[in-house]
């Protein structure tokens, strides 16, 4: 994977998990108090990063990446966790993204990518205005997508629950809320008028963790 820090010189860091597709540019709007530590493009689950400074980590997973925090090696404790906008199992018909989403995922091609982002991801004109794309290339988020389904694959019987919160939009057709909504029972807070993505709706992090979304 790769990786992206913002240096506060905190005694605490906010690891990041970012969804499929993403960068870190899909979030330089967001204002943080702590250091944080942005990970995306999941070709593979290596991470070089000291962590041992830290008093504290908290966690924040968004789409794709609350599978692969959810299978991440960590050896050093967590505090919060959130989930944001996704399921640790991720390719389950159920819970994750249905084949249907899938195809639709996978075949995201120049022509239709914007009218992807504006009908999948955001709500209102105002919101797309405020929302931030992506710089990668679709060759590279097509590999990992093929990364993905098999790192899904080869760590199924791994993955863990390990979030207190989870977040999603009334409006995700990406995620099944309902679906969201039974595998998390009373951690999941539902965001009224909000569609997959909800970091165009925030100026910070700490509104996250605040819940004040």
């Amino acid at each position: 994977m790769k990786k992206y820090f913002i240096n506060k010189n905190s005694d605490s860091l906010l690891l990041f998990f970012t969804g499929w597709g993403c960068d870190e540019y899909e979030f330089e709007h967001l204002e943080a108090n702590s250091d944080v530590l942005i990970l995306y493009d999941y070709l593979d689950m290596n991470l070089d990063f000291d962590f041992s400074k830290y008093k504290e980590i908290n966690l924040i997973a968004f789409s794709a990446g609350v599978f692969a925090a959810s299978v991440f090696d960590y050896n050093f404790k967590l505090n919060k966790k959130i989930a944001i906008s996704g399921n640790p199992y991720l390719f389950d018909e159920h819970f994750g993204l249905s084949n249907e989403i899938q195809d639709v995922l996978y075949n995201i091609t120049e022509d239709n990518a914007e009218a992807f982002a504006r009908n999948y991801l955001v709500k209102t004109d105002k919101e797309w205005n405020n929302f931030h794309i992506s710089k990668r290339t679709l060759e590279s988020c097509r590999d990992e997508f093929d990364s993905l389904k098999a790192l899904y694959i080869t760590n199924k019987q791994n993955i863990k629950d390990i979030f207190d919160i989870a977040i999603a939009g009334e409006e995700d057709s990406i995620f099944n809320v309902s679906a969201q909504k039974e595998f998390y029972g009373e951690r999941l807070k539902v965001i009224k008028n909000a569609r997959h993505n909800i970091f165009f709706k925030i100026n910070s992090y700490g509104q996250i963790f605040d819940l004040n979304i």
